[in-house]
């Protein structure tokens, strides 16, 4: 039944754009951070590994905002610091701010995974929500794919990144639009609907 409501299209959506465009950059992070602010190969590489740790620091810090927040406006929250982010990006010049940005959207990365079963069940209740998280994570598998792929596509034909990022910031005004909708009507249009199926 969740999945005959609009709520769970746009949840999958935000899902898929969040990790579409994060793949995508850490696809791209190494080289771009060599190309685009002339940080050394050993350098580059050294911010990769911290990626993997402000990625599951992420997953900690944002389920513990959440709880103080609520998930709508933590997911909101994301998309806006997202915008700023990757704008910011297409224009950086500094090494240092390069990695705090980066860093900045890996940690709302792992952040929309931890947040996301709350999230689910803030919306749709507990009921069936193992099997509605599953139906939610095949954005993932899907953004796996797409992610790497259009980020190569984009960089081919612009030979640079700066449309790439700010194509990814426009993705994300559209998910933060999203997510401000779901927030006002998603969780009392969503508990009405679910009601009027088990009737």
């Amino acid at each position: 039944q969740a999945m005959k409501t609009w709520q769970f299209y746009a949840i999958w959506w935000l899902f898929f754009t969040n990790i579409t465009c994060v793949i995508a950059l850490l696809s791209v992070a190494s080289p771009m951070a060599q190309d685009v602010v002339g940080m050394s190969p050993l350098a580059a590489a050294s911010m990769v590994g911290l990626i993997g740790l402000m990625n599951g620091a992420g997953r900690i810090a944002w389920a513990t905002v959440s709880d103080y927040l609520g998930r709508s406006a933590t997911y909101v929250l994301f998309f806006l610091i997202e915008i700023l982010a990757f704008w910011q990006l297409a224009r950086v010049t500094s090494a240092f701010s390069f990695q705090v940005l980066v860093l900045l959207i890996i940690s709302c990365y792992g952040g929309g995974f931890s947040c996301m079963p709350a999230y689910l069940s803030d919306i749709f209740g507990t009921r069936e929500l193992s099997a509605i998280h599953g139906c939610v994570l095949t954005a993932w598998g899907v953004a796996g794919v797409v992610g790497p792929t259009l980020v190569s596509l984009l960089r081919e034909r612009t030979q640079g990144y700066t449309t790439i990022l700010l194509f990814f910031a426009g993705l994300f005004v559209v998910n933060f639009a999203v997510a401000t909708v779901l927030k006002l009507y998603g969780k009392r249009q969503a508990a009405a609907a679910l009601r009027q199926a088990c009737v």
